[in-house]
């Protein structure tokens, strides 16, 4: 069964022939003009969209017959092959990344039924819905933290490895939603069960983690009726370990209004990159994840020998949350959650952060001690307040921050041809930045100095450099804890030419290593280390600049230091 879809596919002539104005009607926004997402201009947090779905009027293209591709697919290069130029381009952008996901992973995700309706109180939220003469309902617990309200809230899926004192703590409720109301597990493919089934048929192709997700946004609908007396609906959270990081992971992509993701050790379906799973040792083939539940829709049946031929990924669907607030949690521990490929998706949904200018806006943490499934961790504490606050309550600052474990650290390098374009602000993406990085973090502070290619001393960070250095080099601390930090390097081109190639020399503090290397080759990884170029990043554009950034083990008290930078 095809579900009926609210945005137009201008390869169907039913929809762009007789029923266009019922189109015209369905496309109106529920709440609020679509594609208007408010955003801080000093701070780098995100604001929510008011909408479900901002780019439910962009008209996607068919988009033809898939081909196989072993690297992952340019989140910026659109269905007709042009490329994004500005961040007001995303939003159709994004919706074409929503339409692939939808065909080709999860199954259709359906517009907000004929009536949702429901009841919110201090304890428990009712949801109601009828279509076409289809109803269902289901429920879900609600716990306040202390304080007057009215609180933002997170969505916590099944229960299972989430946080909640923390949350609770943090000044958010917790919404205890049981995604088998919704969705039943122990079905077959052919008869699904739950609310959204009995709505939309039992041999829908729609997986289990899109009508999970659908039943999220079911929630929201009614947080939004209530009057927000006790929840507010313009702070919504979703986090769940497992199973149910899956759930959150596309809840959190597939709604826009929803500020803050936090999928928790999700594995197959769930964050790593569907390519790169096949060749992690001990990972969840994708066969095994297809078949051990109805999770994904059933169209992905037909990829589950081949990744490569997927026209979508998961740094994509990763990338669909930017700019709002993101916090990925995983465990290198278990083989079977692919760390290493979820590393390499969060890598690369970092890249549409920085072509958006909301680098901050995305965490990502896989160095953690304790190997128990769905623990809950000390590690995570502090980033989990500081993504309450800053997305949900709007205090305080993203963490910001990569710690990726060394035993699974990916390399986007060798899945990706493609750069990330420089977009300018022309105002219709929404999201701020507090610099240019690497696609990983931004909020930290500049501590290096850079010296360029005629070798002459910079001056300091920030300097371009004299007028005979080709190219420099400048150091920053993005972040950094107590056994390690994290550090950024920009090359600034400071001809009037495009350069062919870069490297750069820097020397680290005697007991300190290089644990992770991202957008650069590096030879070395303690004392004196040289980072060059990938294949794809050499050619650097007259006045332009690039980042590499690292993760290092050791003592944070010291900084690189001898910072060069050389032509090739």
């Amino acid at each position: 069964m095809r579900i009926p879809r609210h945005r137009p596919r201008p390869w169907s002539v039913a929809l762009l022939g007789a029923v266009a104005s019922l189109l015209t009607v369905a496309l109106v926004p529920q709440s609020g003009a679509a594609g208007a997402r408010p955003a801080d201009p000093v701070a780098s947090v995100a604001v929510a969209a008011v909408d479900e779905d901002d780019g439910a009027n962009c008209a996607v293209p068919n988009p033809g017959t898939p081909t196989a591709n072993s690297l992952l697919p340019d989140p910026f290069t659109r269905i007709d092959g042009t490329r994004v130029t500005s961040r007001s381009d995303w939003r159709c952008r994004r919706a074409e990344i929503r339409e692939l996901a939808e065909r080709y992973v999860y199954g259709d995700k359906p517009a907000r039924p004929d009536s949702v309706t429901g009841t919110v109180s201090a304890t428990n939220i009712t949801v109601n819905v009828s279509h076409q003469g289809r109803t269902a309902s289901f429920s879900a617990g609600v716990q306040l933290p202390s304080g007057n309200g009215p609180f933002p809230a997170v969505i916590v899926f099944g229960g299972l490895g989430a946080d909640t004192a923390t949350i609770r703590s943090s000044g958010a409720a917790v919404i205890s939603f049981d995604p088998y109301t919704v969705g039943r597990e122990g079905t077959p493919r052919n008869n699904k069960q739950g609310a959204f089934y009995s709505l939309y048929g039992s041999s829908s192709g729609t997986g289990l983690l899109m009508a999970w997700s659908w039943g999220v946004s079911r929630i929201i609908d009614v947080v939004e009726q209530s009057g927000g007396s006790v929840l507010r609906a313009d702070a919504t959270g979703v986090t769940g370990c497992s199973r149910f990081g899956k759930g959150a992971l596309v809840a959190g992509a597939f709604d826009q209004r929803i500020g803050l993701t936090m999928p928790i050790e999700s594995g197959t379906a769930g964050a790593p990159i569907f390519r790169g799973v096949p060749g992690e040792s001990g990972s969840q083939p994708l066969s095994s994840a297809y078949s051990e539940q109805p999770w994904l829709g059933d169209a992905f049946g037909s990829f589950t020998g081949n990744p490569a031929t997927l026209p979508v990924d998961t740094h994509e669907i990763l990338g669909m949350v930017a700019p709002r607030g993101l916090l990925v949690m995983e465990n290198p521990h278990i083989d079977w959650l692919g760390a290493r490929s979820g590393s390499v998706a969060a890598l690369g949904a970092a890249e549409v952060y920085r072509a958006l200018g909301a680098t901050a806006n995305i965490s990502y943490w896989s160095d953690v001690q304790d190997g128990n499934h769905c623990a809950v961790r000390s590690e995570w504490r502090a980033p989990l307040q500081q993504s309450i606050q800053r997305f949900l309550l709007n205090t305080g600052t993203a963490p910001g921050v990569f710690r990726i474990s060394p035993a699974k650290a990916g390399n986007l390098a060798t899945w990706r041809n493609w750069q990330t374009p420089t977009l300018p602000d022309t105002g219709g993406t929404g999201g701020t930045s507090t610099g240019t990085t690497s696609g990983t973090t931004s909020g930290g502070t500049s501590t290096g100095t850079s010296e360029g290619a005629g070798g002459g001393d910079a001056g300091g960070t920030g300097d371009p450099g004299g007028p005979g250095d080709a190219c420099t080099a400048t150091y920053r601390t993005v972040n950094s804890w107590s056994g390690g930090y994290q550090g950024e390097v920009t090359v600034t081109n400071n001809t009037t030419s495009t350069l062919g190639g870069w490297s750069v020399g820097l020397t680290l503090a005697a007991g300190q290593s290089i644990t992770n290397l991202w957008n650069g080759q590096g030879t070395g990884t303690s004392g004196s280390v040289t980072v060059r170029n990938t294949a794809w990043n050499g050619a650097v554009a007259a006045g332009a600049t690039l980042t590499f950034g690292f993760t290092v083990s050791g003592s944070s008290s010291a900084t690189p230091s001898g910072l060069s930078c050389a032509t090739t």
